[in-house]
């Protein structure tokens, strides 16, 4: 074979393997768009969150020297969610519950079981959340006592997760959860709870804000 034989057949190797890179990397532009345009096409619509009751147990604000500024809070919620999407499904990888006043932490954070939600299904959550002489600043303390003095505390029950969507077989990376669902909670001769033993039920039936 003469020099020139080795040339053209070492340029054609290399044309053929340049095919061969263009065909896959199209096929992988086109996969790409197909899912792209299958994921605009069946855009999931985020999942609705009510907050239907709170059965509270314990509530107590210590202002004494140990510990100062402590609340102790118990209490068990009753949260539903509602997958709107008519073919897309709902994977909840992981979601922590905990109460919050004024945007600070005063219960220790429920797990979530993890869990599958198909299309229109509802889920209910009963978590119990506690948190026993949490230390809160002097603010939320001064704050939180105007507030039982007035007859009515609002408490935020909140729920940080991770989700992912299912479409048929194919299952999306992990999104970002969180929820808001505030919580009115009544004392005093102005109480709407439901008296039971120790404990005060509350019907709420409250919308949350939802976030992914």
């Amino acid at each position: 074979m003469s020099e020139k034989d080795c040339g053209h057949s070492h340029d054609d190797k290399k044309k053929l393997v340049r095919l061969i890179l263009y065909a896959v990397g199209g096929l992988i532009i086109v996969v790409l768009l197909i899912i792209f345009l299958f994921w605009a096409i069946t855009r999931p619509s985020k999942p609705s969150f009510i907050l239907q009751d709170a059965t509270l147990y314990a509530f107590n604000l210590s202002t004494g020297p140990s510990p100062p500024n402590a609340l102790t809070t118990n209490l068990q919620v009753t949260i539903t969610t509602r997958n709107p999407n008519d073919k897309i499904g709902i994977y909840y990888q992981k979601a922590d519950v905990y109460a919050s006043y004024r945007n600070q932490q005063i219960s220790l954070a429920t797990l979530l079981p993890a869990t599958y939600q198909g299309h229109k299904d509802v889920i209910v959550w009963s978590p119990f959340l506690c948190g026993n002489s949490v230390p809160v600043s002097p603010f939320v303390a001064e704050a939180l006592g105007q507030d039982l003095n007035a007859g009515m505390v609002m408490v935020n029950i909140k729920v940080d997760g991770r989700i992912k969507w299912k479409v048929g077989t194919w299952i999306s990376g992990r999104y970002h959860l969180h929820v808001n669902c505030p919580a009115y909670i009544t004392f005093g001769d102005k109480s709407k709870g439901i008296a039971s033993g120790a404990s005060v039920k509350f019907q709420l039936v409250q919308s949350c804000s939802v976030d992914v």
